[in-house]
């Protein structure tokens, strides 16, 4: 077995809660809660700060022109269309720049945020890009699945969100990545590592679904 599929394998149990979430049923079937759905955006758009400096550093940290080249894509990618979306999305809402400036984490996207910069301070590359695997392949597989299911719902961004995590460059860097992952020649403590954060990182992801769907707020 492939190591990317073994550390898939790892984590069956959480990646099925996260795929199939009720958020992202609901979301595929339209029917999800606009509140729901704001707080997941508000709260994606701040989680994307720390995105981007996983994938700064992964690419720092990349040996060769390739790898980075690969990043620095993504990270355009993510930056040109998910972020446009952010600010298409707030100016509609009638956010001012410091409004959106304002935007606090919640609990689970702060120590979300700082579980991934911790990763691309403290890892190695693999260990950088097998955090940034285990962000983004649920999302290309529940993306799927919806499209594959035949949902599109009306609401615009919901549509857009199943179309951006089924996109050619989505899809093409996951690939990348698990290649990567693939061909990387682990011991076996390092393995372990491995494992520990693709079950670290998809714990997160179903959390940040719940704080979305159930809601989330500090304590008074």
């Amino acid at each position: 077995m492939a190591l990317s599929d073994e550390l898939r394998e790892s984590v069956s149990s959480i990646w099925e809660q996260v795929v199939t979430h009720p958020f992202v049923l609901e979301l595929g079937d339209g029917t999800l809660s606009q509140d729901a759905f704001t707080t997941y955006f508000d709260q994606d758009y701040l989680f994307l700060k720390d995105w981007k400096i996983l994938l700064s550093l992964a690419t720092a940290k990349s040996a060769d022109f390739d790898a980075a080249r690969q990043l620095v894509e993504f990270l355009h990618l993510g930056l040109g269309g998910e972020e446009g979306l952010f600010q298409q999305a707030f100016r509609e809402r009638g956010l001012s720049r410091q409004d959106v400036t304002n935007l606090d984490y919640l609990p689970t996207t702060l120590h979300y945020s700082g579980y991934l910069r911790r990763r691309a301070y403290e890892g190695s590359f693999i260990e950088v890009i097998a955090t940034l695997l285990a962000v983004e392949w649920p999302y290309l597989d529940w993306a799927q699945r919806l499209d594959a299911a035949g949902k599109h719902p009306d609401n615009r961004y919901y549509q857009t969100w199943i179309d951006i995590h089924t996109s050619d460059g989505m899809s093409g860097f996951v690939n990348w990545m698990r290649q990567t992952v693939d061909a990387a020649q682990v011991s076996a403590a390092e393995r372990a590592e491995l494992q520990t954060i693709f079950r670290d990182v998809l714990r997160y992801e179903l959390l940040f679904f719940e704080m979305a769907y159930r809601g989330e707020a500090w304590p008074q």
